[in-house]
């Protein structure tokens, strides 16, 4: 079994029940976990320096939040104790994957540009390892820039499974540099300050497997519902997508 329990942290609340029908998302393997892991909880993380900038983006993805009833949210970019704070003090229940935690394959990371494409046989443990949950399982899926470092192959996969375990009229956040040729970007820790408001720690220059321009974002989910822009003064492209 892929997933490490020690990454999963309990909200403060009992684990949650097995979902109905207890049926593991489509394409997962047979040794898919029967239920998905708890949602986490804040943790002791220590505080990094880093900038904070307004996001419109941000912005319009809470405000699809703002509901009375619990909701599901995944935040694809590792355990973060001002996300889980902050979503966790709007009634919901976050649940946390690293698409850049170790161990990573040769393709990954900063040489994903010179390396070779992974196959089937890593897709599959890719997907296993961080999107292994029932279908229509979160409302909300926080992406932040990690489709940006995944290898064309890998990223339909990806975003295939993500059409599959996220809700109908659910909403995914995602970030893509508007430079298109840049051969790196810098690439950050995204943390929610306040509504509208993100702190980006860790920064560090990171390569690209492929540039994104507002064409090939809607083409990449040209499954879902609906693709919405907003361009930002620091050249991050913010993406609103509704499944």
């Amino acid at each position: 079994m892929l997933r490490n329990p020690l990454r999963w942290l309990l909200a403060g609340s009992a684990p949650e029940p097995k979902p109905s029908g207890g049926l593991p998302p489509r394409g997962a393997g047979a040794d898919a976990p029967a239920q998905p892991p708890s949602p986490v909880g804040a943790s002791s993380l220590p505080a990094a320096e880093g900038y904070a900038r307004h996001s419109l983006g941000l912005e319009q993805f809470l405000s699809q939040l703002r509901t009375p009833e619990p909701l599901r949210v995944l935040d694809v970019g590792g355990v973060t104790q001002a996300n889980v704070e902050f979503l966790t003090g709007l009634g919901h229940k976050v649940f946390s994957e690293d698409f850049r935690r170790p161990p990573l394959p040769s393709w990954a990371g900063a040489e994903c540009g010179s390396a070779e494409e992974p196959g089937q046989e890593a897709i599959g443990a890719f997907l296993r390892q961080n999107l292994e949950f029932p279908a229509a399982w979160f409302d909300a899926v926080l992406l932040w820039d990690a489709l940006e470092f995944l290898p064309p192959p890998l990223l339909k996969a990806t975003v295939e499974r993500l059409h599959q375990v996220t809700s109908p009229g659910g909403h995914l956040l995602a970030f893509f540099h508007a430079d298109e040729k840049a051969a790196e970007v810098a690439s950050y820790s995204y943390r929610i300050q306040d509504a509208a408001t993100l702190m980006l720690v860790n920064k560090r220059l990171r390569r690209p497997c492929q540039s994104f321009n507002n064409r090939s974002v809607e083409k990449l989910f040209q499954h879902f519902q609906s693709v919405k822009f907003f361009l930002a003064r620091d050249h991050l492209r913010e993406v609103i997508v509704r499944r």
